[in-house]
């Protein structure tokens, strides 16, 4: 098993960012470009990754603990989690973590590292947008 961890820090309140990271429609906004992720019954959705086939996986929104948990339903490759913490002086401290389980789904250190803090920009991106459009 392989884990990787990302985190950043974003201007806005938790909940702010949280409710961006966990609406299922806006998902492709922040994550990689390269996946794609349909909304079936939530938790269960469909992952489609423009290298792979789809992929049945979960995903749970738990908004009372500020995170966000997935994984693979069927193969149980990789899982992950997005927690999101304020740190006061309306700023909040945004940390993503994967685990895959199965080597040959793992993209290797340098490319998840570049995915994960892409993501997180661009979160940080569509958080500051909202917080602006809602102060506006």
């Amino acid at each position: 098993m392989t884990e990787y961890e990302r985190s950043r820090t974003m201007p806005a309140q938790p909940e702010q960012v949280f409710d961006e990271a966990a609406n299922v429609g806006r998902l492709e906004t922040w994550l990689p470009e390269a996946l794609h992720v349909e909304s079936v019954d939530l938790p269960a959705v469909t992952v489609h990754e423009d290298r792979t086939e789809d992929t049945a996986a979960l995903l749970r929104a738990q908004r009372d603990q500020m995170r966000l948990e997935w994984g693979t339903r069927e193969q149980g490759s990789y899982a992950g989690w997005l927690q999101v913490a304020g740190i006061g002086a309306g700023a909040s401290e945004v940390t993503v973590h994967l685990s895959f389980f199965d080597d040959s789904h793992d993209p290797g250190e340098e490319a998840v590292r570049d995915a994960l803090d892409t993501s997180l920009r661009r979160l940080e991106e569509q958080v500051r947008l909202r917080v602006e459009h809602a102060a506006g």
